[in-house]
Formats: C-alpha cells, structure tokens, sequence
C-alpha cells in the first residue's frame, strides 16, 4: 500500500504539465464575471462561471495583471462606454495555468468588448420574444392616464442630474400649475438595479395613497450602465403594474426592454416633465375656449335681448300713438258734439230757454201754476216774470 501513493507536490506537477500541454497557448474564453475584485497593486482577480438554469455548470479564478489591466480596462471603457463589472458576459483572450499552490487559473490579456455589446443585444432580443409570448409587451398601454394627472410616484436615484432637471422643469414650471411628486429612491446601474426599482414599483403598489402615474428616470450613460433596463423581471414589473407607468431612460439613442414595455416612453427626464405639463395646458386652453365660447354665446344673446327690447319699444310706442291718436279723434268728435249742444249756440239760432225760479229748465206748460216765477233766456239776455195765468192744449 506504502508504494501505491504519490506526494501531493507530484500529482500537482503532473496536472500542471497535462493541463498545460493541452491547452499548450493563448485562447479565446467566454465567460461571465462573477467576481471582480481590483487591489490596490493595481491587478484584477476575477471569478468566472458559466451557469444555465440557475445552476453554475464551471467555475474558475483569473487574473489581470496591473501591466495589463488599464489598457484592457481602457478599451473595453472606449468601446462599451463601462468599465468592466459583475454580471457581464465577456469574451477573454487567456493563457492557462496552474499552480501547484493557488490551483487553476487564467491570466487574461485582452478582452474583446464587441462581443459583450452583442450579448447583451442577444440577450435583450430573447428578452422581448419571451415577453411577446407570454402577452406582457401590450399591457400597459391598455392603461390610461388622467387628464390632469396630479399624484406621481417617481422612481429614481436621489441627488441624480436627471431628476434634479425633471423636478426644476415640472415643480417651477412658469404656468403656476401644482402637482405632488414622491421619490421612491433605487438603483439605477449595477448588477443590484433592475432588483432595487422591482422593489419600488412593489412599495408603490402596496401604498394606500394611490398614484395617477408612476414615472421611472434617469440620465444618460453607457450602454452597459443602462442594460438593467432590459432585465425581464423589471420588464415584467412594469407591464403588470396597476397604474400606467412612464419611462425616461438616457438619451436618443437609447432604447431598452423597459420602454417597449410601458405606457409612454420619452427620451429624457425633462421630455418626461413636458408630457406632464402639456396635459395641464391643454386642460387650461380647454377652458379659456370654453370661456371665450360663454362670452360669445351670452353677448349673442344679450345683443338679441336688446334687439327684442328695442323692436317691444318701437312696438310700444307706435301703439301708444295710435291709441292716442284715436283718443284725440274721439275727444274733437265729443267737443264738436258738446259745442254743437250748447244752449247758447240753440239760442243765437232764435229759440228761446225757459227756466223756473230756480234755474231749472221748463219743458211743458203743466210744470208752472199762476203766481211762479220764471225766466226767459234770449241769446242777447234774460227776462224775469210771474206767470198770471196758464193754458193747456186740449
């Protein structure tokens, strides 16, 4: 049994000549990282592994060294616009080896940045087909936002530029409108994103408050740093959120699952701020219209009051002439009948007035007896006299 063992030191030698005969040169390794750890010596120890599933399938540590690592970490910064991090999938150019005491290992020196970019776009491509099927990517846009959407729910790094830009835009807009804004702070970048902001939306939903809008934002950035926004939980939280969510997320450019799945996207923060004013706009021209349509119509109709009262005038008053007129007519009618029966016109014609003792017209000879006085009018003056005596006809 003594002679059937080796000395570990052999066996590690032996493994290191097999693995290094086998994998005799550089070669080309895809991989995620893990772990990335950059020392104060200025080299870089990483974890790679490759899982499928959830489960990790292989494993290994790899090293940059400091002669290498700013010139690696400087182009794949110049392509990709992001140093390297945790969760990437990247394509590294390696020498194998293995030592006797820290094991296998890779010592990298180059990476090829071109290839992390177009996983990512594979990755976000698989993304949204798994979406489409699963009827996620329409949700949202069966929701409606509130003509003047005032309560907001607004998902964002506290202090960031672009927030700072929404919040100047909308909260001292110079039309005085007010609306009630609360930050529900996340991560915007990094391996722990897409998680932080699935955690807002959570808090958001969970409120009794109730919001009109939920808005997510942030400023520009690489396309690595925004790649949290074509994460497929995030892009599941957004679709089956109960309020209508709106994203603002980097520049023109840029255009990530997080969009495609929201209600309204918009390019910046301060585009985003726009759309929230302009529904306040367009209520406030609704009613300045309404407000110029009720003048109108009350000026209409004061001015047809005054013309009816203006035409009731003119009616009014060319009845009151006529019936005045007519009154006239009437009154010369009646004083030409009144002088025609004045009893000084019947006496200038030669008749003669008697009257008795008191005034009082005399119409028959029965109505004097012997000893009455009476009068006589003429039209030239009167005569007084007693009667003496008094015939009848018979």
């Amino acid at each position: 049994m003594d002679s059937e063992y080796m000395e570990l030191v052999d066996l590690t030698a032996l493994l290191k000549d097999g693995i290094e005969s086998v994998v005799p040169g550089i070669i080309w390794v895809k991989a995620e990282i893990s772990e990335l750890n950059l020392k104060r010596n200025g080299h870089c120890y990483l974890e790679l592994s490759q899982s499928e599933g959830g489960a990790v399938l292989a494993k290994v540590r790899a090293t940059i060294w400091a002669s290498r690592w700013n010139y690696i970490d400087q182009y794949f910064k110049s392509v990709t616009g992001s140093s390297l991090g945790v969760g990437m999938e990247v394509l590294f150019r390696a020498q194998v080896n293995f030592h006797p005491v820290y094991g296998l290992s890779l010592n990298i020196d180059d990476v090829d940045p071109d290839f992390t970019l177009g996983a990512n776009e594979r990755q976000k491509r698989l993304t949204v087909e798994r979406l489409s099927k699963e009827g996620l990517m329409d949700l949202q846009r069966r929701l409606s936002l509130p003509e003047l959407p005032y309560s907001l729910a607004v998902i964002s790094a506290p202090g960031a530029a672009g927030l700072r830009d929404f919040e100047r835009h909308l909260l001292e807009n110079e039309y005085g409108f007010v609306v009630e804004m609360e930050l529900f702070e996340a991560l915007m970048q990094g391996e722990q994103a897409a998680d932080s902001m699935i955690m807002a939306l959570e808090v958001i939903q969970a409120s009794t408050k109730g919001y009109d809008a939920v808005l997510i934002m942030r400023g520009g950035g690489s396309e690595l740093d925004l790649s949290c926004f074509d994460d497929y939980d995030l892009a599941v939280a957004i679709a089956t959120c109960p309020y209508p969510v709106f994203t603002a997320i980097g520049h023109d450019k840029d255009y990530h699952v997080a969009d495609m799945v929201a209600n309204t996207f918009v390019k910046t923060p301060t585009a985003l701020a726009d759309l929230i004013l302009d529904c306040y706009i367009a209520e406030d021209q609704r009613i300045s219209s309404l407000e110029t349509r009720v003048k109108l119509a009350f000026s209409g109709r004061f001015s047809a009051m005054l013309s009816r009262l203006d035409l009731l005038k003119g009616n009014v008053v060319h009845a009151a002439d006529r019936r005045l007129s007519d009154a006239a007519h009437r009154l010369d009618i009646l004083e030409s009948r009144i002088a025609s029966g004045d009893p000084r016109k019947i006496l200038e014609k030669g008749y003669l007035l008697a009257l008795d003792d008191k005034g009082v017209k005399l119409s028959s000879a029965s109505s004097l007896k012997e000893g009455d006085n009476f009068r006589m009018m003429f039209s030239d003056g009167t005569v007084t006299g007693t009667v003496t005596s008094v015939e009848h006809k018979k």
